[in-house]
């Protein structure tokens, strides 16, 4: 079957499903109500205690409510999945599935917020009035570079953990599979030289948390080419990652910036990495194309032309590099120590998680990364994520 033609079966197979569903996830009661008694005690008039006792001490908002184990996901609609800016609305769907992948994967309640506003004033606003429903906030499919700004600023005023999982969530499981790829490879993170094509929100990201793990030689690229300080088109973002990559100021297309590269981090489109430009690179070069659902290059190319390892973002090639190994365990290490935000230590700590998952015996070119279903991934990145919390000093409770 071709590739266009399976995408259409899901696509098919998809809508059909979604008809038949009528939404991914419902709100059903942990508590008995089924006699006068129930009503009362869950209800009026019991339930004016536990608001008395959140009244007088914050904190128990999070014990005597589903608070302490739910998340808001959040979007404005502006850049969902590979569709850009379709709206609050028809970015339902997808984050309808996050909230179910926040409960099969970590046990965590999560909702979705499609907020019908572009403007970054009102979404902070919005999401701040908002916060003290939950105990997380997860940003999703919002605009680059409105997103940074968003998330920088909802830090500042939430007093509970906000995390664009579109930046973070890829950079953390990007690291975890890198970790394993450099293992094999035998490459030392100090020493190689890594592209990363997409500067966007997942780009930049996924750049500092590289650089913050120890590689030093990072060259971005947008479609242009080469990023490089001083360049008065860049936004702000992109001005500030320049300012500590790419410090020989190499300018140039991907293809020539790519020469004797030995990782490429692809975050931007279909089919711009061509088996010559990874025949340039070094040798065993690892090779993470993740544009969806078409990636910059397919395996089977990257592989004649020399990759020694390589991961995509679809789940019918071996490493898929996917957010749901990080984001429901992220959240939920961060929530069980009541966490006040969600910081590059435990993203680290996370990444490190994901990887051990891999035992050493079966750690190979087709399997750097474990797949979402193998047991246990989500409890072990939660009590890494936990821990980091604890030693940062981020934990509000132990």
């Amino acid at each position: 079957m071709t590739e266009v033609g399976c995408i259409m079966d899901y696509t098919e197979q998809s809508l059909k499903k979604h008809v038949e569903w009528s939404g991914k996830i419902e709100v059903v009661p942990r508590v008995p109500l089924k006699t006068v008694e129930d009503l009362s005690v869950a209800y009026t008039p019991g339930v004016a205690v536990p608001c008395l006792e959140i009244q007088s001490n914050y904190e128990k908002s999070f014990e005597l409510t589903r608070r302490g184990n739910l998340v808001a996901v959040i979007t404005d609609g502006t850049a969902v999945l590979g569709l850009g800016d379709i709206g609050p609305e028809a970015g339902m769907p997808v984050m309808e599935g996050k909230c179910a992948l926040f409960k099969a994967f970590g046990g965590i309640d999560a909702i979705p917020l499609c907020i019908r506003s572009r403007n970054v004033d009102e979404i902070v606003r919005t999401v701040y009035l908002l916060s003290g429903s939950f105990g997380g906030i997860n940003l999703e499919d919002i605009s680059a570079p409105r997103c940074f700004e968003i998330e920088r600023r909802l830090k500042q005023l939430c007093d509970v953990p906000v995390f664009h999982d579109d930046q973070h969530g890829t950079a953390t499981v990007v690291l975890a599979a890198l970790i394993n790829s450099l293992k094999i490879t035998g490459k030392n993170a100090e020493n190689v030289k890594c592209v990363i094509n997409g500067a966007g929100a997942a780009g930049i990201a996924i750049c500092k948390l590289l650089q913050r793990f120890g590689i030093r030689n990072i060259i971005m690229c947008d479609k242009k080419g080469a990023i490089v300080k001083g360049d008065l088109s860049l936004n702000a973002a992109q001005a500030e990652i320049a300012e500590t990559t790419n410090s020989d100021r190499i300018v140039g297309s991907l293809a020539e910036v790519i020469k004797n590269a030995d990782i490429f981090i692809g975050v931007s489109a279909a089919g711009v990495l061509t088996s010559d430009m990874v025949f340039s690179m070094s040798s065993d070069p690892i090779v993470f194309a993740m544009a969806n659902p078409t990636p910059e290059i397919f395996p089977e190319l990257a592989k004649a032309a020399g990759a020694a390892i390589v991961g995509t973002g679809r789940s019918d090639y071996p490493n898929q590099i996917n957010n749901v190994l990080c984001f429901p365990g992220i959240f939920k290490g961060a929530l069980s120590v009541r966490a006040a935000d969600i910081n590059t230590d435990m993203q680290i700590a996370a990444a490190n998680a994901i990887a051990a998952c891999v035992k050493p015996e079966d750690l190979c070119a087709n399997h750097i990364i474990p797949t979402p279903f193998e047991d246990g991934v989500a409890d072990k990145v939660a009590d890494a994520a936990a821990e980091a919390a604890i030693r940062c000093g981020l934990a509000g409770r132990r």
